[in-house]
């Protein structure tokens, strides 16, 4: 099954877990199945139907272009990152 790492700033929802074992082929159901789990948790990774401007997400070390679309297999490891922003 996949395994989806939470961020420091989002394990207050998840009991204080990093690692969590997970099921869905995709990111959307990757994300639903965290909220059945730990109900309140997609409201701080989602918003109008898509990943938060601020989050990002990782498929097996790989920044996930298609966002929620983004394929999930049986091994991966899904990473929801604090979105890098700034700079010049």
């Amino acid at each position: 099954m996949p395994i989806a790492i939470i961020p420091a700033l989002l394990r207050k929802y998840t009991a204080g877990q990093e690692r969590i074992t997970v099921q869905g082929r995709t990111v959307r159901e990757v994300v639903a199945d965290l909220e059945r789990h730990y109900p309140g948790i997609a409201a701080h990774l989602l918003e109008d139907g898509d990943l938060k401007p601020s989050i990002a997400v990782s498929i097996d070390g790989e920044i996930a272009p298609e966002g929620l679309l983004g394929p999930v297999d049986e091994a991966s490891e899904v990473y929801f990152l604090p979105a890098l922003g700034g700079g010049r």
